[in-house]
């Protein structure tokens, strides 16, 4: 939770610096995939089997995901575009609950209905004072992370431990980033700032997903992918505290919403 809040102001403080996403998106995903690797390595969990191709699947959506992610940051504020973005576990509770069949009770499906409401106090009741772009991106980053998480439990449940499933998908990351960036930039274009912010957040989020997979292994998608997501809140306070992000009553009235849900699917 900490780390994804953390991992979310690093993205806008790159934003505000001007780096561009695919220059972003590259040289975090080399320092990801060297920790997550290390991890593997040193915990004695590399051991790949047929289930760990399931990290192919969860690398593509989440390379989609954060890419798409980090280009709305450019023309929205982080307070909003992090929350919508961290709320994505709407979509892994549901899905879970449809496909793998977890429980259904009624503390999730309130947890649901303040989720929607704190992103419709997030946009400012009717999104008119977000961009509109910004506003396509995250939603679409949404969508795909909320995908991503749920394919990590179709791989643990088939028998893939977290460091097998999370080093093929850090490959198709820095693949998919790699390509994207030599092709945008038509050659290794990276500048000072870049390398200053990406290999903190590559490690922010490395280590924020191994820890969210290694509590997928214990527990519900439905229960442990929302509590993760509460960094949200964490990335919202610090763009307010930190970034001299306007904090109105919409937004607060939102984050209070989003940690109601989160409580109800943590504790419900």
């Amino acid at each position: 939770m900490l780390l994804f809040g953390v991992g979310d102001v690093v993205y806008k403080r790159a934003a505000n610096a001007g780096i561009a996403a695919h220059r972003l998106m590259m040289l975090q995903s080399w320092f990801f995939l060297a920790t997550v690797v290390c991890y593997g390595w040193t915990t004695g969990t590399l051991h790949f089997v047929p289930a760990s191709l399931w990290g192919v699947c969860v690398g593509l959506f989440a390379w989609f995901g954060f890419y798409n992610f980090a280009r709305s940051l450019s023309g929205g504020a982080v307070s909003t575009c992090a929350p919508i973005f961290r709320l994505s576990f709407i979509i892994t509770a549901a899905l879970a609950i449809l496909i793998l069949h977890e429980s259904a009770s009624a503390a999730k499906l309130a947890g649901m209905a303040l989720a929607i409401a704190a992103v419709f106090l997030l946009l400012g009741g009717k999104g008119g004072s977000v961009d509109r772009k910004s506003l396509i991106l995250v939603s679409v980053a949404t969508v795909s992370m909320g995908i991503a998480s749920l394919f990590y439990k179709f791989g643990l449940f088939a028998g893939a431990l977290p460091a097998s499933m999370m080093v093929p998908q850090a490959m198709v990351v820095v693949t998919c980033s790699t390509i994207v960036g030599l092709r945008v930039d038509r050659g290794l274009r990276l500048s000072g700032p870049v390398l200053f912010v990406a290999p903190g957040a590559g490690i922010l989020l490395s280590l924020a997903f191994v820890a969210m997979v290694e509590g997928l292994a214990r527990a519900d998608a439905s229960t442990v992918v929302p509590v993760a997501q509460m960094g949200l809140v964490v990335s919202a306070i610090a763009g307010f505290v930190c970034l001299g992000e306007k904090a109105s009553p919409g937004k607060l009235a939102g984050l209070a919403a989003a940690a109601g849900a989160l409580g109800c699917f943590a504790f419900g």
